[in-house]
């Protein structure tokens, strides 16, 4: 008499996975996992250095309307004065992820804008792009944590 064949496939699906499928698969997502979070960190640590470039190309607006209205450009205490007495700026950058300042030199005939990152709890923090600056030439400059130049990195 003929037995009729078992499908070897029928039978696999009652037994469940076998180990080195689940570890595959276990391996497989943690794989996923560490790429989706260094991902998003650097996504993260962009968006926070956007924040850092807008505010100095902001303040950087204001510096040239205020120099041709009166042949210097304002200074630190006149970054948060109204136009047209000064710059009408406030002190952190729109997210509130950089202190800003400016320091003119001693002519007032140039200034250095900075974007300071501010430490917050709950964040991690950027040691990469740690300060921003521009000057009144337009020139960009950036350091990290150990004061090594980064300004290609940050300014991207």
């Amino acid at each position: 008499m003929n037995m009729p064949r078992r499908n070897p496939l029928h039978s696999r699906m009652h037994q469940g996975f076998t180990m080195s499928e689940v570890l595959t698969i276990l391996v497989a997502l943690t794989v996923l996992a560490a790429i989706s979070v260094s991902m998003w960190r650097s996504h993260q640590l962009h968006a926070r250095r956007g924040d850092a470039i807008e505010a100095l190309l902001a303040l950087q607006a204001a510096q040239d309307r205020y120099f041709g209205e009166h042949a210097r450009y304002a200074g630190e205490k006149q970054l948060t004065a109204e136009p047209p007495a000064g710059l009408g700026l406030r002190p952190v950058s729109a997210r509130g992820f950089f202190q800003i300042s400016a320091r003119n030199s001693e002519d007032d005939l140039g200034y250095w804008a900075t974007a300071r990152a501010i430490e917050r709890e709950g964040l991690s923090p950027d040691t990469r792009c740690v300060e921003l600056r521009i000057d009144q030439n337009g020139r960009r400059f950036a350091i990290d944590a150990q004061g090594v130049d980064r300004s290609a990195d940050c300014w991207r």
